[in-house]
Protein backbone atom coordinates (compact mmCIF):
# COMPACT_ATOMS: atom_id res chain seq x y z
CA UNK A 1 0.00 0.00 0.00
CA UNK A 2 1.08 3.44 -0.84
CA UNK A 3 2.33 5.86 1.95
CA UNK A 4 -0.06 8.82 2.42
CA UNK A 5 2.10 11.75 1.74
CA UNK A 6 2.53 14.92 3.81
CA UNK A 7 3.05 16.86 0.68
CA UNK A 8 -0.35 15.62 -0.76
CA UNK A 9 -2.28 16.92 2.24
CA UNK A 10 -4.34 19.46 2.22
CA UNK A 11 -3.52 22.10 4.58
CA UNK A 12 -6.10 23.77 6.65
CA UNK A 13 -4.25 26.92 7.14
CA UNK A 14 -4.00 29.48 3.68
CA UNK A 15 -1.28 31.83 5.39
CA UNK A 16 2.45 31.45 5.39
CA UNK A 17 3.33 29.39 8.60
CA UNK A 18 5.41 26.68 10.17
CA UNK A 19 5.09 23.10 10.17
CA UNK A 20 6.81 20.13 11.48
CA UNK A 21 8.48 20.22 8.55
CA UNK A 22 9.67 23.86 8.12
CA UNK A 23 8.82 27.08 6.92
CA UNK A 24 5.87 26.56 4.60
CA UNK A 25 5.22 29.90 2.36
CA UNK A 26 2.44 28.76 -0.06
CA UNK A 27 0.39 25.98 1.67
CA UNK A 28 -2.32 26.18 -1.59
CA UNK A 29 0.92 25.37 -3.28
CA UNK A 30 2.68 23.03 -1.18
CA UNK A 31 5.60 21.95 -4.27
CA UNK A 32 6.53 25.51 -4.70
CA UNK A 33 6.26 25.55 -1.13
CA UNK A 34 8.60 22.91 -1.07
CA UNK A 35 10.80 24.07 -2.89
CA UNK A 36 11.06 27.66 -1.41
CA UNK A 37 11.59 25.69 2.21
CA UNK A 38 14.64 23.50 -0.03
CA UNK A 39 16.28 27.67 -1.01
CA UNK A 40 15.74 29.00 2.65
CA UNK A 41 17.21 26.03 3.83
CA UNK A 42 20.67 26.26 1.74
CA UNK A 43 20.93 30.29 2.50
CA UNK A 44 22.69 28.68 5.60
CA UNK A 45 25.76 26.78 3.26
CA UNK A 46 25.81 30.45 1.80
CA UNK A 47 23.18 29.58 -1.15
CA UNK A 48 21.73 32.52 -0.87
CA UNK A 49 20.02 35.00 1.73
CA UNK A 50 17.28 34.68 3.43
CA UNK A 51 16.24 38.30 2.38
CA UNK A 52 16.72 37.74 -1.19
CA UNK A 53 14.66 34.79 -1.00
CA UNK A 54 11.62 36.67 0.56
CA UNK A 55 11.90 39.45 -1.75
CA UNK A 56 11.83 36.66 -5.10
CA UNK A 57 8.63 34.98 -2.80
CA UNK A 58 7.16 38.35 -2.33
CA UNK A 59 7.21 39.42 -6.19
CA UNK A 60 5.89 36.34 -7.73
CA UNK A 61 2.27 35.53 -8.68
CA UNK A 62 0.86 33.01 -6.25
CA UNK A 63 1.59 29.10 -8.13
CA UNK A 64 2.62 31.09 -11.38
CA UNK A 65 5.92 29.65 -12.83
CA UNK A 66 6.69 32.25 -15.06
CA UNK A 67 6.86 34.58 -12.16
CA UNK A 68 8.91 31.88 -10.45
CA UNK A 69 11.56 32.18 -13.42
CA UNK A 70 11.56 35.51 -13.47
CA UNK A 71 12.27 36.62 -9.90
CA UNK A 72 14.81 34.33 -9.31
CA UNK A 73 16.89 35.07 -12.31
CA UNK A 74 16.15 38.43 -11.38
CA UNK A 75 18.59 38.39 -8.12
CA UNK A 76 20.49 35.83 -9.58
CA UNK A 77 21.24 38.16 -12.17
CA UNK A 78 22.10 41.07 -9.69
CA UNK A 79 24.46 38.52 -7.91
CA UNK A 80 26.65 37.76 -10.54
CA UNK A 81 27.17 40.93 -11.88
CA UNK A 82 28.25 42.14 -8.12
CA UNK A 83 30.66 39.52 -7.81
CA UNK A 84 32.29 40.05 -11.47
CA UNK A 85 32.40 43.95 -10.37
CA UNK A 86 33.76 43.16 -6.56
CA UNK A 87 36.22 40.63 -8.14
CA UNK A 88 37.60 43.99 -10.58
CA UNK A 89 38.37 45.31 -7.25
CA UNK A 90 40.09 42.55 -5.68
CA UNK A 91 36.99 41.86 -2.95
CA UNK A 92 37.62 38.01 -3.50
CA UNK A 93 35.70 36.69 -0.40
CA UNK A 94 32.95 38.97 -1.23
CA UNK A 95 32.53 37.92 -5.25
CA UNK A 96 32.88 34.37 -3.60
CA UNK A 97 29.63 34.95 -1.62
CA UNK A 98 27.89 36.39 -4.51
CA UNK A 99 28.95 34.05 -7.09
CA UNK A 100 27.46 31.13 -4.82
CA UNK A 101 24.51 32.97 -3.82
CA UNK A 102 23.90 33.26 -7.77
CA UNK A 103 24.39 29.60 -8.35
CA UNK A 104 21.52 28.42 -6.45
CA UNK A 105 19.91 31.29 -7.56
CA UNK A 106 19.98 30.17 -11.40
CA UNK A 107 19.25 26.65 -9.94
CA UNK A 108 16.08 27.69 -8.29
CA UNK A 109 15.03 30.28 -11.72
CA UNK A 110 15.17 26.98 -14.22
CA UNK A 111 13.35 24.23 -11.46
CA UNK A 112 9.77 24.76 -13.36
CA UNK A 113 10.81 25.50 -16.74
CA UNK A 114 9.94 22.23 -19.34
CA UNK A 115 13.47 20.56 -20.36
CA UNK A 116 12.55 21.93 -23.96
CA UNK A 117 12.41 25.32 -22.82
CA UNK A 118 15.69 26.60 -24.00
CA UNK A 119 15.49 29.23 -21.42
CA UNK A 120 15.85 26.11 -18.67
CA UNK A 121 19.98 25.19 -20.29
CA UNK A 122 20.48 28.89 -20.55
CA UNK A 123 19.72 29.36 -16.86
CA UNK A 124 21.48 25.90 -16.23
CA UNK A 125 24.62 26.98 -17.89
CA UNK A 126 24.56 30.65 -16.20
CA UNK A 127 24.51 28.59 -13.02
CA UNK A 128 27.48 26.37 -13.88
CA UNK A 129 28.96 30.02 -14.78
CA UNK A 130 29.37 31.00 -11.24
CA UNK A 131 29.99 28.16 -9.71
CA UNK A 132 33.04 27.68 -12.08
CA UNK A 133 34.41 31.29 -11.03
CA UNK A 134 33.57 30.04 -7.28
CA UNK A 135 35.81 27.08 -7.62
CA UNK A 136 38.68 29.33 -9.23
CA UNK A 137 38.72 30.91 -5.81
CA UNK A 138 39.01 28.47 -3.55
CA UNK A 139 42.25 27.60 -1.68
CA UNK A 140 43.04 24.74 -3.44
CA UNK A 141 41.31 25.87 -6.20
CA UNK A 142 38.46 23.39 -7.72
CA UNK A 143 38.57 21.43 -10.68
CA UNK A 144 35.67 21.49 -13.67
CA UNK A 145 35.47 18.00 -15.04
CA UNK A 146 34.33 15.36 -17.56
CA UNK A 147 34.88 11.96 -16.25
CA UNK A 148 34.82 9.33 -19.41
CA UNK A 149 31.51 7.45 -19.13
CA UNK A 150 29.98 5.59 -21.63
CA UNK A 151 30.09 5.97 -25.94
CA UNK A 152 32.29 8.81 -26.12
CA UNK A 153 30.39 10.49 -23.68
CA UNK A 154 30.96 12.29 -20.11
CA UNK A 155 29.84 12.87 -16.84
CA UNK A 156 30.16 16.45 -15.44
CA UNK A 157 31.69 16.90 -12.47
CA UNK A 158 33.92 19.24 -9.84
CA UNK A 159 36.76 18.15 -7.93
CA UNK A 160 37.48 19.97 -4.73
CA UNK A 161 40.38 19.45 -2.79
CA UNK A 162 39.99 19.64 1.31
CA UNK A 163 41.82 22.89 2.57
CA UNK A 164 44.06 20.87 4.77
CA UNK A 165 47.94 19.52 4.32
CA UNK A 166 47.18 16.15 4.38
CA UNK A 167 47.64 14.20 1.72
CA UNK A 168 46.27 11.83 0.17
CA UNK A 169 42.71 12.31 1.59
CA UNK A 170 39.84 10.32 1.54
CA UNK A 171 37.31 11.52 -1.08
CA UNK A 172 33.33 11.37 -1.14
CA UNK A 173 31.34 11.16 -3.95
CA UNK A 174 28.69 13.69 -4.13
CA UNK A 175 25.37 13.49 -6.32
CA UNK A 176 21.73 14.60 -5.88
CA UNK A 177 18.54 12.45 -7.23
CA UNK A 178 16.21 13.31 -9.65
CA UNK A 179 15.98 17.09 -9.28
CA UNK A 180 19.65 17.95 -7.39
CA UNK A 181 22.74 18.36 -9.48
CA UNK A 182 26.26 18.59 -9.00
CA UNK A 183 25.99 22.37 -8.25
CA UNK A 184 23.60 21.94 -5.47
CA UNK A 185 25.72 19.48 -3.27
CA UNK A 186 27.75 21.98 -2.15
CA UNK A 187 24.96 23.28 -0.36
CA UNK A 188 23.86 19.98 0.32
CA UNK A 189 26.57 17.06 1.13
CA UNK A 190 30.45 18.38 -0.10
CA UNK A 191 30.97 21.65 2.15
CA UNK A 192 30.72 20.05 5.28
CA UNK A 193 32.95 17.05 3.63
CA UNK A 194 35.82 19.68 2.89
CA UNK A 195 35.47 21.16 6.12
CA UNK A 196 36.32 17.90 7.46
CA UNK A 197 39.34 16.70 5.91
CA UNK A 198 37.92 15.12 2.84
CA UNK A 199 37.90 15.72 -0.72
CA UNK A 200 34.39 15.87 -3.17
CA UNK A 201 33.57 14.68 -5.99
CA UNK A 202 30.24 16.17 -6.80
CA UNK A 203 29.07 14.78 -10.14
CA UNK A 204 25.46 14.74 -12.23
CA UNK A 205 25.47 11.27 -13.34
CA UNK A 206 22.92 9.70 -16.02
CA UNK A 207 19.69 11.50 -15.62
CA UNK A 208 21.14 14.60 -13.96
CA UNK A 209 22.49 17.78 -14.62
CA UNK A 210 24.34 18.76 -17.37
CA UNK A 211 24.77 14.88 -17.92
CA UNK A 212 20.92 14.63 -19.01
CA UNK A 213 21.12 18.40 -20.77
CA UNK A 214 23.78 18.54 -22.92
CA UNK A 215 23.95 14.53 -23.24
CA UNK A 216 20.20 13.22 -23.06
CA UNK A 217 21.26 10.38 -21.18
CA UNK A 218 18.56 9.20 -18.94
CA UNK A 219 18.75 7.46 -15.44
CA UNK A 220 19.74 4.28 -14.58
CA UNK A 221 18.96 1.40 -12.02
CA UNK A 222 22.28 0.09 -11.67
CA UNK A 223 24.23 3.07 -10.54
CA UNK A 224 27.34 1.31 -9.69
CA UNK A 225 28.76 1.74 -13.33
CA UNK A 226 28.63 5.23 -13.31
CA UNK A 227 29.89 5.55 -9.47
CA UNK A 228 33.03 2.79 -10.85
CA UNK A 229 33.70 5.28 -13.45
CA UNK A 230 33.82 8.03 -10.99
CA UNK A 231 36.14 5.48 -8.89
CA UNK A 232 37.87 4.83 -11.91
CA UNK A 233 39.19 8.45 -12.43
CA UNK A 234 39.41 8.65 -8.66
CA UNK A 235 42.51 6.09 -8.61
CA UNK A 236 44.32 7.99 -11.17
CA UNK A 237 44.41 11.05 -8.44
CA UNK A 238 47.74 10.92 -6.51
CA UNK A 239 46.06 13.18 -3.79
CA UNK A 240 43.24 10.70 -3.34
CA UNK A 241 43.61 8.09 -0.72
CA UNK A 242 42.10 4.98 -3.05
CA UNK A 243 41.05 2.98 0.13
CA UNK A 244 38.99 5.50 1.72
CA UNK A 245 36.01 6.32 -1.25
CA UNK A 246 32.26 7.30 -0.04
CA UNK A 247 29.35 7.70 -1.83
CA UNK A 248 26.55 9.57 -0.41
CA UNK A 249 22.99 10.56 -3.10
CA UNK A 250 20.70 12.63 -2.04
CA UNK A 251 16.51 12.28 -2.50
CA UNK A 252 16.80 9.81 -5.32
CA UNK A 253 20.03 9.62 -5.22
CA UNK A 254 19.92 7.92 -1.87
CA UNK A 255 18.67 4.75 -4.13
CA UNK A 256 21.42 5.49 -6.56
CA UNK A 257 24.23 5.44 -3.31
CA UNK A 258 22.64 1.99 -1.83
CA UNK A 259 22.62 0.33 -5.07
CA UNK A 260 26.44 1.55 -5.63
CA UNK A 261 27.13 0.17 -2.42
CA UNK A 262 25.64 -2.94 -3.05
CA UNK A 263 28.28 -3.77 -6.08
CA UNK A 264 30.84 -1.49 -6.50
CA UNK A 265 33.23 -3.22 -3.76
CA UNK A 266 36.06 -0.12 -3.90
CA UNK A 267 33.60 1.73 -1.93
CA UNK A 268 34.51 2.09 1.73
CA UNK A 269 30.83 3.96 2.74
CA UNK A 270 27.95 4.32 1.37
CA UNK A 271 25.03 7.24 2.27
CA UNK A 272 21.54 7.39 1.46
CA UNK A 273 20.46 11.13 2.21
CA UNK A 274 16.73 9.97 2.10
CA UNK A 275 16.26 6.55 1.36
CA UNK A 276 14.23 4.89 -1.15
CA UNK A 277 13.07 1.32 -0.75
CA UNK A 278 11.85 1.05 -4.33
CA UNK A 279 10.49 3.47 -6.63
CA UNK A 280 7.35 1.72 -8.16
CA UNK A 281 5.80 1.70 -4.84
CA UNK A 282 6.90 5.42 -3.74
CA UNK A 283 5.29 6.53 -7.23
CA UNK A 284 2.55 4.16 -6.86
CA UNK A 285 -0.02 6.46 -7.39
CA UNK A 286 1.75 9.16 -9.87
CA UNK A 287 -0.15 10.94 -12.39
CA UNK A 288 0.40 13.31 -14.89
CA UNK A 289 -1.00 15.71 -11.76
CA UNK A 290 2.16 14.65 -9.41
CA UNK A 291 4.22 17.56 -9.00
CA UNK A 292 7.04 16.51 -10.43
CA UNK A 293 5.86 14.75 -13.48
CA UNK A 294 7.51 17.29 -15.82
CA UNK A 295 10.97 15.54 -13.89
CA UNK A 296 10.05 12.00 -13.74
CA UNK A 297 9.25 11.73 -17.66
CA UNK A 298 12.74 13.53 -18.48
CA UNK A 299 14.82 12.05 -15.88
CA UNK A 300 13.04 8.53 -17.01
CA UNK A 301 13.06 9.29 -20.94
CA UNK A 302 9.18 8.72 -20.98
CA UNK A 303 6.63 9.96 -22.46
CA UNK A 304 4.28 9.99 -19.97
CA UNK A 305 4.09 9.54 -15.83
CA UNK A 306 2.52 5.84 -16.77
CA UNK A 307 5.89 4.79 -18.84
CA UNK A 308 8.43 6.47 -16.48
CA UNK A 309 6.77 3.83 -13.96
CA UNK A 310 7.12 1.11 -15.98
CA UNK A 311 11.11 2.10 -16.97
CA UNK A 312 11.32 1.91 -12.75
CA UNK A 313 10.47 -1.18 -12.13
CA UNK A 314 13.91 -2.07 -11.45
CA UNK A 315 14.63 0.84 -9.18
CA UNK A 316 14.22 -1.39 -5.57
CA UNK A 317 16.99 -2.50 -3.13
CA UNK A 318 14.84 -6.03 -3.05
CA UNK A 319 17.85 -8.60 -3.33
CA UNK A 320 20.27 -6.26 -4.28
CA UNK A 321 20.72 -4.79 -0.49
CA UNK A 322 22.51 -8.12 0.90
CA UNK A 323 25.20 -7.38 -1.51
CA UNK A 324 26.46 -4.30 0.25
CA UNK A 325 30.20 -4.99 2.20
CA UNK A 326 30.11 -1.26 3.34
CA UNK A 327 29.02 0.26 6.42
CA UNK A 328 26.24 2.25 5.39
CA UNK A 329 24.23 5.09 6.92
CA UNK A 330 20.76 6.47 6.28
CA UNK A 331 20.26 10.16 7.34
CA UNK A 332 15.84 10.75 6.86
CA UNK A 333 13.62 13.55 7.63
CA UNK A 334 11.50 12.04 10.23
CA UNK A 335 8.15 14.17 8.83
CA UNK A 336 9.89 13.98 5.50
CA UNK A 337 6.74 15.10 2.84
CA UNK A 338 8.20 12.97 0.65
CA UNK A 339 7.50 9.48 2.99
CA UNK A 340 9.05 8.34 6.04
CA UNK A 341 8.58 4.55 6.26
CA UNK A 342 10.75 3.58 3.00
CA UNK A 343 13.52 4.50 5.07
CA UNK A 344 12.36 2.09 7.88
CA UNK A 345 12.14 -0.39 5.40
CA UNK A 346 15.63 -0.24 3.81
CA UNK A 347 17.13 0.02 7.41
CA UNK A 348 15.24 -3.50 8.57
CA UNK A 349 15.99 -5.03 5.02
CA UNK A 350 19.34 -4.29 5.62
CA UNK A 351 20.21 -5.31 9.22
CA UNK A 352 18.94 -8.33 8.73
CA UNK A 353 21.11 -9.48 6.50
CA UNK A 354 23.67 -8.54 8.12
CA UNK A 355 24.55 -4.81 6.48
CA UNK A 356 26.65 -2.83 9.00
CA UNK A 357 23.79 -0.49 8.88
CA UNK A 358 23.02 2.60 10.61
CA UNK A 359 19.41 4.87 9.97
CA UNK A 360 19.01 8.25 11.45
CA UNK A 361 16.01 10.04 11.71
CA UNK A 362 15.75 13.93 12.35
CA UNK A 363 12.98 15.04 14.30
CA UNK A 364 11.55 18.26 14.35
CA UNK A 365 12.86 19.71 17.30
CA UNK A 366 16.27 19.45 15.89
CA UNK A 367 14.48 21.04 12.60
CA UNK A 368 15.93 19.11 9.60
CA UNK A 369 13.03 16.77 9.57
CA UNK A 370 11.97 17.62 6.09
CA UNK A 371 12.88 15.61 3.30
CA UNK A 372 16.74 15.45 2.87
CA UNK A 373 16.87 18.31 5.71
CA UNK A 374 15.85 21.24 3.23
CA UNK A 375 14.67 23.36 5.80
CA UNK A 376 18.44 22.68 7.67
CA UNK A 377 20.98 22.06 5.14
CA UNK A 378 23.57 22.48 7.70
CA UNK A 379 22.27 19.73 10.15
CA UNK A 380 22.06 16.64 7.80
CA UNK A 381 25.65 17.70 6.42
CA UNK A 382 26.68 17.65 9.92
CA UNK A 383 25.10 14.50 10.69
CA UNK A 384 26.62 12.58 7.51
CA UNK A 385 30.33 14.02 7.28
CA UNK A 386 30.71 13.66 11.29
CA UNK A 387 29.65 9.66 10.63
CA UNK A 388 31.78 9.64 7.99
CA UNK A 389 34.92 11.22 9.09
CA UNK A 390 34.56 8.99 12.18
CA UNK A 391 34.46 5.83 9.84
CA UNK A 392 37.44 7.02 7.97
CA UNK A 393 39.42 7.90 11.35
CA UNK A 394 39.47 11.47 11.11
CA UNK A 395 40.69 13.53 14.16
CA UNK A 396 38.95 16.45 13.36
CA UNK A 397 40.74 18.67 16.68
CA UNK A 398 43.87 17.65 15.33
CA UNK A 399 42.88 18.33 11.65
CA UNK A 400 42.11 21.58 12.34
CA UNK A 401 46.57 22.60 12.86
CA UNK A 402 46.63 21.70 9.35
CA UNK A 403 44.18 23.55 8.01
CA UNK A 404 45.32 25.82 4.81
CA UNK A 405 41.82 27.94 4.88
CA UNK A 406 40.22 27.83 8.13
CA UNK A 407 37.40 29.95 7.43
CA UNK A 408 35.94 27.34 4.19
Amino acid sequence: MAEELLIDKASTRTDAHYELFGWHHWPQYPWMSYQFRRALGETQEGGGAVSECFLAASRMILGDKESWYREWKRIADRNLQRGNDERTKGHVRTAMNCWLRASEYYRQAEFWLLPDDPRRLAAFTDMETCSHKFLAELNPKGEVLEIQYENSKTLYAYFVRAPFDTNPQPCLICMGGLDSIKDEMWFMQAHGAVQRGISVLMIDGPGQGGTLRRHKIPTRPDYEVPIGRCIDYLETRKDVDHSRIAVCGSSLGGYYAARAGCYEHRLAAAISHGAIWSIPDLWATATEEHGLADHIKWVFAAESVKEALEKAKPFTLDGHLENMKCPYLIVHGGFDVLGVSQASRVHDYAKARGVDVTLRFVSEDETGAEHCQHDNATIGQELMTDWLADRFGIDQVALRKKALNPMI
